[in-house]
């Protein structure tokens, strides 16, 4: 099950924050963020590969991301 993080509404860096906090839970092998700017999507992603994530896919819907990220 992934777990999701809602990062939609923040700027940066609060969302690549939110996002590595979940990384390092380690709860789930599996994340979910949410975010609705390009910079947001841009800076997650860097953030989520520089903690040895793999970003599985970047969907969009409207001005809103969905990063699907796997924990290596």
């Amino acid at each position: 099950m992934a777990t999701t993080v809602d990062a939609r509404g923040l700027s940066c860096p609060q969302p690549v924050i939110l996002t590595i906090n979940e990384i390092k839970k380690g709860k789930d092998k599996d994340i979910i963020v949410l975010v609705d700017t390009d910079t947001s999507k841009e800076n997650v992603t860097r953030a989520a590969e520089n903690q040895g994530c793999k970003i599985k896919e970047i969907s969009s819907e409207g001005s809103e991301y969905r990063i699907s990220i796997t924990k290596a």
